[in-house]
This record gives structure tokens, sequence and C-alpha cells, in this order.
């Protein structure tokens, strides 16, 4: 859901060089997110959101000194964005320990100036930031109690945040707590984040994850959009909308298992005890359609597709490689006595108008939106899921994205609700305008490239940001999540699997490519824990990863390179835990770091 925000206030402040700062390594690979982010950040119309995206990246890669330069510069171009400051004084008290010890209390004393002027000239965001760090500080500073105070008044402005980061504050009190003394409290609190300690990969927002229970964007909640419009997010991976009036209820989709959308059916049946008249069904997901039993009543019609059993039979012939995305529950994707949809026609519901219209989507060829013309909304299902279909699977369409969003502009809807919380939040008809007309810019640039085979990773490299998207800043947060997803499916479509450079021609395993590198080092694990040690310290964590997992082929007993690889995954979990769910489940999933779900605060 887009929530409001009033973050532009005036702003002067001094600036401080980084003379005694020992300079970190640079990075030896690219890293789009953290590039991509910085480079949005510096429009002078950008969300305060996308700066603060740019800080995360830059805190999970550890190259703070990048961030606190990026932001210093910014914060003088750009005094009446005032976060820009406060985010210059999270990245110099990071800073800290590569200071001169002799300089270090006066650099974080610096920091902390800038730090109170940001709050005090945008008490929500400067506030949020300054407790985040306060709550970090070493005891001699005495800056525990401020921060709480900030904390606690950033989990009142809660809605103020685009992003739920309630884990994050949560975590902050725990640190600012055991900084004062009160390890009873910290426990707590620690406890409600749902981390597993404070020295456990930093995750901010409230995502979820683990073996059992699976993927969870949220808690979950039964959420009102309307008058009888309900949407029930966090029970399990996808949402489930309810329809309800006096003839009945119509849900539009059935969640991913039994289970997780029958705690969804139990929470509505706290609104309504009204039976179920139809399931509409907006695509054949796992995570859509597996939950139907429980949904399912006597006389539901379910309504789905003409060709959703194509679909469906594919799901069924898939595998899943990761099971962290549903977790370990049955799945049940056997569905009969379906009324299927062939063109476009309207549901009579009581008084309500249902447009039922057939849609080429950017996820699978069974999609189909949902139209409340009365209310103005539209369910679009994951037609605009970023992946552009499952990474793991040869579908999804760059073509079908790109003609969805057309007819979502020419429907012109006053809400979109998709199938998952943070598409609803962050693709929402303000953005609309602004990512058709970047992608359109990204398509045109890059199809060529693709038919001819330029190979993947030099389109992926060129990190472009088309010039339409300075202009649209709503539309800044979808096309950065997107975007490598969109290039990645529209090369798998379009270019041949040897690439113009011969990248493809000539395949080796992965314990081939082991045994070469070997030959470099001096036969043992210490050639690769050495170099993936060195890249960990340049903030190249997925390199560093494949590096010591290779190493572990040829040395699996080695302490030194599990060492690098669980540091590695755990800076990828935090580089990815807020702009890419998918890649967060797996690098959680390797690691065998389970997240527990946020308490509930209400």
């Amino acid at each position: 859901m887009s929530r409001p925000r009033s973050w532009v206030l005036a702003l002067g402040f001094v600036a401080v060089g980084c003379s005694g700062v020992a300079p970190r390594p640079p990075a030896l690979t690219q890293n789009r997110e953290l590039e991509g982010f910085a480079a949005a950040a510096a429009y002078p119309n950008a969300e305060p959101a996308v700066a603060l995206l740019a800080a995360q990246q830059y805190l999970a890669a550890h190259r703070e000194q990048e961030g606190y330069e990026l932001f210093q510069r910014l914060a003088r171009e750009q005094p009446d964005r005032p976060i820009l400051l406060s985010l210059e004084g999270m990245m110099q008290a990071r800073m800290a320990g590569d200071v001169a010890l002799l300089q270090r209390v006066g650099w974080v004393e610096d920091a902390i100036r800038k730090l109170d002027r940001g709050a005090e000239a945008e008490p929500v965001g400067g506030r949020l930031v300054r407790g985040l760090v306060f709550a970090e500080l070493p005891g001699r500073f005495g800056k525990g109690q401020q921060a709480l105070a900030d904390l606690q008044a950033s989990l009142a402005n809660r809605d103020s945040f685009r992003i739920e980061l309630d884990r994050g504050i949560l975590r902050a009190m725990a640190a600012a707590y055991r900084t004062l003394g009160d390890e009873a409290r910290s426990r707590e609190l620690l406890r409600q984040s749902g981390a597993q300690s404070l020295e456990s990969p930093s995750v901010v927002t409230d995502v979820s994850v683990g073996p059992e229970e699976g993927f969870r964007f949220t808690r979950p909640e039964l959420v009102r959009e309307g008058e009888g419009i309900y949407v029930a997010e966090g029970f399990d991976f996808g949402n489930i909308a309810f329809l309800v009036n006096e003839e009945g209820v119509v849900a539009i989709d059935a969640g991913t298992t039994e289970e997780s959308a029958r705690a969804a059916m139990t929470a509505l049946r706290r609104v309504t005890k009204a039976p179920v008249r139809y399931v509409i069904l907006t695509h054949s997901h796992w995570d859509h359609v597996g939950g139907l039993a429980a949904v399912r009543e006597a006389g539901t019609v379910v309504i789905a597709r003409a060709n959703s059993a194509q679909e469906l039979a594919r799901m069924r012939s898939s595998q899943q490689s990761f099971n962290w995305f549903f977790g370990a529950r049955r799945i049940d994707l056997q569905v009969s006595g379906m009324r299927l949809v062939n063109g476009e026609e309207v549901l009579r519901h009581g008084k309500l108008e249902i447009r039922l219209l057939p849609v080429s989507g950017g996820e699978t060829n069974d999609a189909l939106f949902v139209h409340l013309p009365q209310h103005r909304l539209l369910f679009v299902g994951d037609a605009f899921m970023p992946y552009v279909g499952p990474p793991l699977l040869s579908e999804g369409s760059p073509e079908g994205y790109l003609e969805a969003l057309a007819q979502v502009r020419a429907l012109a809807p006053r809400r979109l609700i998709h199938g998952h919380p943070a598409l609803t939040r962050f693709f929402n008809m303000d953005a609309v305008p602004g990512l058709e007309a970047s992608l359109r810019s990204l398509y045109e640039r890059y199809r060529p490239d693709a038919l001819h085979s330029r190979p993947l990773a030099e389109m992926l490299h060129d990190n472009f940001l088309p010039p339409s998207l300075r202009e649209n800043p709503k539309a800044v947060i979808p096309y950065l999540v997107l975007r490598d997803h969109f290039l990645q499916r529209l090369h798998q479509h379009d270019a041949g699997y040897w690439q113009s450079n011969g990248e493809g021609m000539e395949l080796v395993t992965r314990a081939e490519w082991a045994a070469v590198l070997d030959q470099f080092g001096n036969g043992s694990d210490a050639s690769f824990s050495g170099v993936a040690n060195d890249l960990l310290a340049r903030g190249d964590a997925p390199l560093a990863l494949r590096v010591a997992e290779l190493g572990l082929l040829r040395y699996g007993s080695s302490e030194a390179l599990r060492g690098a690889r669980k540091r590695a995954l755990a800076m990828l979990i935090e580089r990815y835990h807020s702009v890419d769910p998918f890649r967060f489940i797996i690098y959680s999933q390797w690691a065998d770091a389970s997240l527990r779900p946020v308490a509930d605060l209400q």
C-alpha cells in the first residue's frame, strides 16, 4: 500500500573531509543494486525511500566510505533534502573503525551533530536514521536513551515509511537496551523482532523465512481495501482477496497451502459467515491455487482462464528446487470442475459488477485481471511480478509485461491490488506511467542486442537508467527491482545458447573450475580462503561466495572456507532482503538462516 510522506524541509550544514580514514580496497565486481539506487538517489525529486535503500546497499556491501562521499556531496548540492544529511551522518558513524584512533571520537561526535540536525529538520525520517545509529554507539557517547526515544517515535510513525521496518526498529531498540545494561528488556525486544541474535545478518524489513512456514512478506493481516473488500496478506507467500456482500463471498486466488488458506478464512469469518460463491484464479501458480481446498465450499464455482489447465499441468510437473519459498506443507494443484473464461466477461454478484479480463501478463500465459469498475479497483495477480516468470522456469514474457501495463493505463483504476503485498505497495498506479515508459526504453535499447546474442552479463553491466526515470520518481523503485530480471528474460527468449563472445560454446562444471583455480594456488585451502576473504573486504560478496564454494569442492573440511562462505551469505542476505526476495530466500536457505516473523505490535 502506498503510504504518505512529507520529508522535504530546508537545511544547511558544514562538511567534514575524509582525512584520517583508511581507504578500503575497491570492489572488483559490479554491484548493480548499489549503483542503481545510488544514481537514482541523486535525482532532486527522489523519494526518501530511494536514498534509504541506497544507504542500505552501501552498508550491506561494507562500502560505507563510498556512501559517505555520495551523501556528503548530495547534501551539499541539495540542502532541501535533509534525509541526505542524516544518511551522511549514518555513513560517517559506521566508518569510525576505519578512522585513525586519535581522531575517532571527534569523527563520531561530528557524525552525531549531523544526525541531530537531520532529525531536527525532518522529524520522521531523520529520527529513524538517528535512532538506528545511536542504538549502535558505544555507551561512552551517552545516546542510548535518545535512541530509544527516536525508535519509539518511528514505531508510532510506521505508516509514514514505504518500507515495513518494524523488525529493524525493534532490533535496534534491543541493541540500545543492551548498551544501557538492561539485558532482560534487550532479549524481549530481540524476540519481538524475530532475529536470532544481534550478531545475525541485519535484516530490517518485516519479511520472514524458514523451512516449515516458507517465506512471508509481512505479518498476517486482513486488510480492508473498501466497503466489503478485504485482502488477506502475510498468511503465506501470496495474497487472497475477498469481495463480501449480501449475496456471499467472492474470493480472488486461494493461497499456497490448505493450512495457510484456512488461517486466512478464519480471519474472514470474523467479518462474515456468508458462503463463498466464487473463487476467481488470477493465474495457476502454486501460491495462488494450492490452498483451494480451504477456500472452496459446497457449491462454490471456480473461475479461471481457458488455458489454465496447461499451466496447472506445467506447475505439477515442475520441481521446487528451494522449499523455503513455500515451506514443508503440501501444495495441492489438482483443480477440477472449473468454469473457464475465453474472453472478457461480466460477473454479477448482487449489486457488484465484476469484469473478468484475460490479459497477456508478464508471468504466465493464463493471466486474468479482475476489475471492479464501481470501486475503481483492479486485481492483477502476478502479471507484474518483477521476475517476469519464475527464474527457475522457462516462462514469462517481457512483451506481455508491457502489454499489461498499457492495459492498466487504459483502464485507469484508482488502485492496483497485486498477488503479493510488496507489489501492491510499490507497483501502484502512480508508478505505472513512468514504469511503462522506462521499460519500453529498456526493451527498445536491448532487444537488438539480445537478437545479436550480445552477452547477457555485458547488457546487465550497462546498468541502464532511462532518461525518463528522472522525471518519474514513483517508478524508480519498481524499475530498479525489475530491470535485471526483465533483461534476463528478454535475453533468454531472443538470444541463442552461444553468445557473441563465445560464452556457452564450451561448458565446464563447477568441479572443473575448482580444479583449474587450484592450479593457481599452493595446493591448499589457503589460496581459496585468502581470495575469498580479500573479496569480502572489497564488498564482492557474490564472487566471494563462488570462490568459497569452489574451494570447498576441493577442500570440503576447511573451516576457513566454511567461515568465508558463511560471511558471504550473510552479506548477500543483507543486500537482497529489501530489494530481491527470491534471492533472499535462496541465500537464507543455503545459510540455514531462519528468520521468525515480527511480533504483532497492534
